[in-house]
């Protein structure tokens, strides 16, 4: 394999990992969108999870292919470094542009998690006025089902 190569194979992985974030910062997007909505549906917001995760999963997994092939061409590449002066520049646009995305997904990331601490803690609260409503319910209820009755009365039978 020649340094081309090297080069396509380096450069299409760059941009698989542009569209992995676009596609991470989309799902991060409607992810906020699920926690703002009041009357969003929990499945939601599970499936939102679980595709972010997949992605984050194949993300990691081209990056650690990125870095094993980068670390057996990287000499060969320093060599030849003025033939391929417009390719490494190129790739290097694309790694900034993937830094600015990172970036991008952990402010959002951050701003979605706060948005889920409040979430679940309003759900929190309205569970715990649920279970208070409940059980002035029940008290109420045997309260009443109490007052339909007469207590056992003492007959006195000495005469």
């Amino acid at each position: 394999m020649d340094e081309k190569n090297y080069i396509q194979i380096l450069e299409d992985s760059l941009e698989s990992k542009i569209d992995l974030l676009r596609r991470l910062q989309v799902l991060c997007q409607e992810q906020t969108e699920i926690l703002k909505d009041p009357n969003a549906s929990p499945e939601a917001f599970e499936e939102n999870i679980e595709e972010k995760g997949k992605l984050i999963d194949r993300l990691s997994a081209l990056d650690q292919g990125f870095d094993a092939f980068f670390a057996k061409v990287k000499d060969q590449l320093e060599n030849n470094r003025d033939q391929y002066r417009d390719s490494i520049a190129h790739m290097q646009e694309m790694i900034r542009e993937i830094t600015q995305r990172s970036s991008n997904l952990q402010v959002l990331e951050k701003q979605n998690s706060e948005l889920a601490k409040a979430k679940f803690s309003q759900i929190r609260t309205q569970t715990k006025e649920i279970r208070q409503s409940r059980k002035v319910v029940n008290s109420y209820y045997q309260n009443m089902m109490k007052m339909n009755t007469v207590d056992p009365q003492f007959m006195d039978r000495k005469k």
